[in-house]
């Protein structure tokens, strides 16, 4: 069974940063792209970033973009986001996905795109 499990959210000030790790149970994982989506309270399903199965293309959301830094560890089947200069907007619960196609080379930001999904990890920023 085909998991993802995401780890490293908590209460952190603004202006403080957090790393999240998301590790993935299954073989195929160095030949997926990976995402991180987030979803704040009342809010929809937000794209974060994106990482292509080998690393060579990111993209990220204008909201996060200078802030956030996605990268993977294909060896430890591990997917990490680096946050810094988090602010109280940054608050929501973040998902690690993998999008089930083979060795895509372009980024992809759609939700839909992704077929497997982390249980979530919460991060607070408290201001």
């Amino acid at each position: 069974q085909v998991q993802l499990v995401e780890s490293g959210g908590g209460l952190v000030q603004a202006g403080g940063s957090l790393r999240l790790s998301c590790t993935a149970s299954y073989s195929a994982f160095d030949n997926n792209a990976m995402g991180w989506f987030r979803q704040a309270p009342g809010k929809e399903r937000e794209f974060v970033a994106t990482i292509t199965y080998n690393s060579g293309t990111t993209a990220y959301a204008n909201s996060v973009k200078g802030r956030f830094t996605i990268s993977r560890l294909n060896a430890r089947n591990t997917v990490y986001l680096q946050m810094n200069s988090l602010n109280p907007e940054d608050t929501a619960v973040y998902y690690c996905a993998a999008d089930g196609r083979y060795r895509l080379t372009t980024p992809q930001r759609a939700s839909s795109d992704y077929v497997t999904w982390g249980q979530g990890t919460q991060v607070t920023v408290s201001s």
